[in-house]
């Protein structure tokens, strides 16, 4: 048989697992990457301005960063394989649902309720990758999940054109919205083909058998605290960064530069295909320099890339060129987060920690796109793009700074500080230490 690199080292819950997260994780981009591509409609159909424009994008990050810490909880006692499909459900039906909104309120509305599903499914999807994954490939494996990020952009880009020649401008959003209810079938796969995390289930197991879990607040505590602050003020960097990119790219090349639906699709293909390679790269060199080192790197690769694109008096075919490498640093950016956050919490508590960090990141980063649209009453929308960006990645990589090393990490080892038994009589529940 030919050699696949690292998936041909993997056994079948692996690859069952690794392929319900990178389905869930590419359809619910697509359903996320729909709004953005439809703003130019949203705003010439039903009268929106930028600045409204950029609070249905904070909506639905808001709703992410609430739905990420929720059902990491949720999935540190429930489950999850459980949780995982409770959140896939969410997104597909809310996206749906968009399809019947009129005004901005209402889409305001379903926007945070759909975000409430892909912040929880980015976390919880996370974490079971992570656990699955033996430790020597974890890097490689989860942060390739994040690659099909591009698999969905890609899927709605190739739609826009489509849906554009069939259906009138009014129609034609709410279609795509429609269309959105495709990744609920996702749900039945995974309900069939895909185990319960072997790490849970041991867990769980101590804690049927008397063994206390510490209770969620526990990542604001002791040794933990740190990491927490450290990893959610670095998500809120690299999310604010790549949001400002997300929500408004396909309108600076339509508005700001000028191009049609066509040649701007072009455009987003090349920044397509960088999100495709950046998890992949990320992947392969947090295994062998460590993660924060990894991190860092990225970042001031794309803070080089993004100042250039948008602040440099660039031609459109340096653009396209720079449209790729946004992509794979962005892309790998996002990905590193998935094994790493993981890896900073024991078992009990570790979809509760991945779901703050991630979910914070989100909430917090979220304001970053309604900032670029109050900017650009002010100044050209490419330099609020540039400045919001470069800011954000800023203070991430000054949060990677304070973030320890968990490269390899045993997550079957990773247990609660010591100190959290302190004072406990042998007569006394056990903690957890899964």
């Amino acid at each position: 048989m030919m050699k696949l690199g690292w998936y041909s080292k993997l056994d079948q819950t692996e690859r069952r697992t690794y392929w319900a997260c990178f389905a869930g994780f590419g359809l619910d981009a697509m359903d996320t990457t729909i709004y953005a591509l439809v703003i130019p409609a949203l705003i010439a159909t039903l009268g929106l301005t930028q600045a409204e424009a950029g609070y249905l994008a904070t909506a639905s990050l808001a709703g992410a960063a609430v739905g990420g810490w929720a059902a990491g909880i949720l999935a540190d006692r429930l489950g999850r394989v459980r949780i995982l499909q409770v959140t896939i459900l969410m997104v597909a039906g809310f996206t749906c649902l968009a399809a019947f909104m009129n005004d901005f309120w209402s889409l305001a509305a379903v926007r945070f309720l759909q975000g409430l599903g892909y912040g929880g499914e980015a976390a919880v999807g996370g974490v079971l990758i992570s656990e699955v994954i033996r430790p020597a490939l974890r890097g490689r494996v989860a942060a390739s999940v994040q690659s099909s990020y591009a698999v969905g952009y890609a899927i709605s880009v190739s739609l826009l054109p489509v849906i554009a020649a069939l259906f009138s401008e009014e129609m034609g959003w709410r279609v795509f919205f429609a269309i959105g209810i495709i990744p609920a079938g996702l749900v039945f796969f995974i309900r069939r083909l895909v185990p319960e995390s072997g790490i849970y289930t041991e867990a769980r197991a101590a804690e049927l058998a008397g063994v206390v879990p510490p209770p969620f607040w526990t990542i604001f505590t002791g040794p933990y605290l740190r990491r927490t602050i450290a990893a959610a003020i670095m998500s809120t960097g690299i999310f604010g960064g790549a949001y400002v990119m997300i929500t408004w790219l396909p309108s600076y090349l339509r508005i700001a530069l000028g191009l049609s639906i066509k040649s701007s699709t072009g455009y987003l293909a090349m920044n397509i295909l960088g999100s495709l390679v950046g998890p992949l790269l990320f992947g392969w060199l947090s295994d062998r320099i460590g993660r924060r080192p990894a991190f860092m790197t990225f970042l001031v690769l794309q803070a080089g890339n993004v100042a250039i694109l948008l602040l440099a008096p660039v031609g459109l075919d340096t653009t396209i060129v720079l449209s790729f490498f946004l992509g794979a640093f962005q892309g790998a950016l996002a990905s590193g987060m998935l094994p790493t956050f993981a890896e900073l919490f024991p078992t009990t508590i570790r979809a509760s920690g991945q779901g703050f960090c991630l979910g914070g990141g989100r909430g917090f980063g979220s304001v970053v796109p309604a900032t670029v649209g109050i900017l650009a009453a002010t100044v050209p929308l490419g330099t609020a793009m540039g400045i919001c960006a470069l800011c954000a990645y800023g203070t991430a990589f000054c949060a990677a700074l304070f973030l320890p090393e968990t490269a390899g990490a045993d997550l079957h080892g990773k247990g609660i500080d010591q100190g959290t038994m302190a004072g406990r009589g042998e007569g006394s529940p056990r903690v957890a230490s899964a």
